[in-house]
């Protein structure tokens, strides 16, 4: 089977591509039904702007390919993205759907929406990893807003029924009450000491329907979708949000470098790159923020990544266990 909009080889019994995260499911159940039958003529229009718009193709990351240019419609809720420097994700709450948002974002509500508490699952895996047990939701009918006190850029995921992606801590907005708010472990100990990702992964899964996931990005926010086998290094703290399928390892300035030796090195050190690197391997997308956001540290402290990562990581290993 062809993804009609990366036209990458997929298998005919996968849900969604891992190239570019296309929905499947209604082309494979057509091939399956009618062998004999191209399943691109039945192809919904895309959702989103295609990569084929860009001078480069998918060669390189696009801005905003996931911000929203008007109202976003989901169950009986209109969701929408005002302001630039400090953008508000606004949302008029109906009867069927509340949605969950992590704590001290609100700005304002209407006094008829009903704020309370959604229990996690795991509860007892997430207090040990320090994590949060207990989020905020909202049940309307009624006017809700939120802003992170961040300038930045506020990102709409589309989430088709068992679709997932995974998003760095801290940076979940809202989600609406049928996507699945679960966490991972970063895998490997380069990552987890040097990648600056910290120890866990957000993990985000729409279930029985289509959900609604919005993000906060520092900055502004570009996606690249990786062919199978590509690569691209990214500032440790840059990355927003991967397809579960991108696979994540570490690099240095040198291990990214094709030549040049240790003048390469510090060629690539001295433009502004850190010593280590993130290597996002596709397929899938990643979405990249342009400000690469870290904690503040005291003054004369040293900076993030190296030596102070390791021994920040390792601080929160000790919490744990």
């Amino acid at each position: 089977m062809i993804c009609p909009r990366c036209h990458s080889q997929v298998a005919d019994h996968i849900k969604f591509c891992g190239t570019c995260g296309a929905d499947l499911r209604a082309q494979s159940a057509l091939v399956h039904s009618n062998p004999q039958q191209s399943p691109q003529s039945s192809i919904p229009p895309n959702q989103f702007e295609e990569y084929s718009n860009s001078v480069f193709g998918n060669a390189v990351p696009r801005a905003e390919l996931h911000n929203p240019k008007g109202p976003l419609h989901i169950a009986d809720m209109t969701i929408s993205i005002e302001g630039e420097l400090v953008p508000v994700v606004d949302i008029m709450l109906g009867n069927q759907l509340p949605i969950y948002f992590e704590h001290h974002i609100l700005l304002w509500k209407h006094p008829g929406v009903q704020i309370g508490f959604k229990s996690m699952q795991g509860a007892a895996r997430r207090f040990f990893a320090g994590l949060q047990i207990f989020i905020s939701e909202a049940q309307g009918p009624g006017n809700i807003a939120f802003s992170r006190d961040s300038v930045g850029q506020i990102v709409a995921l589309r989430l088709q029924p068992e679709q997932m992606v995974e998003v760095r801590e801290h940076q979940f907005l809202v989600a609406t009450s049928n996507v699945d708010y679960n966490f991972t472990f970063v895998q490997g100990i380069s990552n987890i000491l040097f990648s600056r990702t910290g120890l866990f992964i957000d993990q985000f899964t729409a279930i029985g329907s289509e959900g609604m996931l919005l993000l906060h990005g520092y900055g502004n926010v570009f996606e690249k979708m990786l062919a199978p086998g590509e690569a691209l290094d990214i500032e440790p703290g840059a990355w927003l949000w991967k397809d579960p399928s991108v696979r994540m390892e570490m690099t240095t300035v040198a291990g990214s470098q094709r030549g040049g030796g240790i003048l390469g090195a510090l060629g690539g050190f001295m433009a502004g790159s850190s010593i280590v690197l993130n290597r996002f391997i596709g397929p899938g997308r990643v979405g990249i923020q342009s400000m690469t956001y870290h904690p503040p540290a005291n003054e004369g402290a040293p900076e993030a990544g190296g030596q102070r990562n390791m021994d920040l990581n390792l601080g929160n290993l000790g919490d744990i266990f």
